[in-house]
C-alpha cells in the first residue's frame, strides 16, 4: 500500500470513529447498509473472493443464491463496522441487551476453576461486541492479539480502540506475545483470539469444508503447555438488534502423540466446530481473504486477493 493510500486509508477510519458514534442509530444502520450495496454492487476483489469462499460453504447454491448470501454478507460485516465504531459509547446495560449467549457457564465454569481460559473465533458476526460483553457485563478483563496493520497509525486507532473497551490488546508479529498469553492464562485469566486464518504461513493444515486450509496453532498449544481450557465460540445475527453467541464443548488435550500430533487434532477440532456455526449462518462469516490452500497456492489461485 502506497503512503498516500496509507494515510487515506487512516482519515476514513478516522472520520467513522469520529463520526459515525454521533448519528443517530437509525441513521447510521441506514448508511452502513448503503455502502453494504454499493460495495456489493461493484463486485470488487473482496465481494468476489467472499462469493468465492461461500461456495465452499454452500457448495450447492446456485449463483443467485451465493449472490444474495455476499450481499447479506456484505451488509452484515458493515453492521459489524458500524456497530464497532459506536461501542465506546454503549452503556454496560446497553451491552448486555445486545447479546445472548448459550452455554456460558462452560466460560465461567472455566474461569472459576483458576486453571485460565481460552476463547477461540472465527470471523462472525461482531467479535468485537462479544468482547466487551465479557469485559462489561460478566467484569473479566482478557488478553487478544491484533494484526499489525498498515499505516502504524491505523494499527494504533484500533489498539487504542480496543483497549478502550477493557481488552489487553497485543501484537500479532510480536515475539514476546506467547509469553505473555501463557502467562496470564497461568495466572488463571481469559485469553481471546480470533483463529479462523493462519497469518503466519506455518500454521495447522486442517480439513474445512472438506478441503485443505491452515489456522493458526496458537489456541491448541496455550492449552497444551499452560493446561488451560480451550472453547470455541460462534456468533451470529438473528435479524434483531441481539447478537446471539454459542461457547462450544471445550477442545481436549489428547491423552497421547507429539507436541505436533496434539496440535493438530486439537486445531482440526476448532475447524469442525468453527464450520458448525458458519454453514448455520454463512452471510455472517466475514472472510473476504483468501484461505484455502488451494487459493494460497500461486500455482492454483484463481480469483481475486
Amino acid at each position: 500500500m502506497s503512503g498516500a493510500r496509507e494515510r487515506l486509508t487512516d482519515a476514513l477510519y478516522g472520520l467513522g470513529w469520529g463520526t459515525v458514534k454521533k448519528l443517530p442509530e437509525p441513521v447510521a444502520a441506514g448508511l452502513g447498509r448503503r455502502i453494504a450495496d454499493t460495495a456489493w454492487k461493484r463486485r470488487g476483489k473482496g465481494v468476489l473472493r467472499l462469493e468465492a469462499n461461500l461456495a465452499r460453504v454452500v457448495p450447492d447454491a446456485s449463483p443467485a443464491r451465493l449472490a444474495e448470501l455476499s450481499k447479506a454478507g456484505m451488509r452484515s460485516y458493515m453492521r459489524y463496522w458500524m456497530e464497532s465504531f459506536r461501542l465506546p459509547a454503549w452503556s454496560k446495560e446497553r451491552v448486555r441487551d445486545s447479546f445472548e449467549i448459550k452455554d456460558v457457564h462452560l466460560l465461567t465454569d472455566g474461569l472459576a476453576a483458576g486453571k485460565g481460559v481460552i476463547l477461540a473465533l472465527p470471523h462472525l458476526a461482531n467479535w468485537d461486541l462479544a468482547g466487551v460483553w465479557v469485559t462489561r457485563a460478566l467484569g473479566v478483563p482478557f488478553t487478544t492479539v491484533a494484526e499489525r496493520l498498515k499505516p502504524e497509525t491505523l494499527y494504533d486507532r484500533f489498539v487504542a480502540y480496543r483497549e478502550s473497551l477493557g481488552m489487553e490488546v497485543l501484537p500479532h508479529s510480536g515475539g514476546s506475545t506467547f509469553g505473555t498469553l501463557a502467562r496470564r492464562l497461568r495466572e488463571g485469566g481469559l485469553v481471546c483470539l480470533v483463529a479462523d486464518r493462519d497469518l503466519s504461513a506455518s500454521g495447522v493444515e486442517v480439513e474445512f469444508f472438506g478441503e485443505a486450509a491452515r489456522m493458526p496453532a496458537g489456541p491448541a498449544l496455550l492449552a497444551q503447555q499452560t493446561g488451560a481450557l480451550l472453547l470455541p465460540v460462534t456468533l451470529w445475527y438473528d435479524g434483531t438488534s441481539t447478537m446471539k453467541a454459542r461457547v462450544h464443548p471445550p477442545v481436549d488435550v489428547p491423552g497421547s502423540g507429539t507436541r505436533a500430533e496434539k496440535t493438530s487434532v486439537m486445531t482440526q477440532a476448532l475447524a469442525d466446530a468453527f464450520a458448525e456455526g458458519i454453514a448455520e449462518h454463512p452471510e455472517d462469516w466475514h472472510m473476504l481473504q483468501r484461505l484455502w490452500l488451494a487459493d494460497l497456492d500461486p500455482a492454483t489461485a484463481k480469483g481475486p486477493m
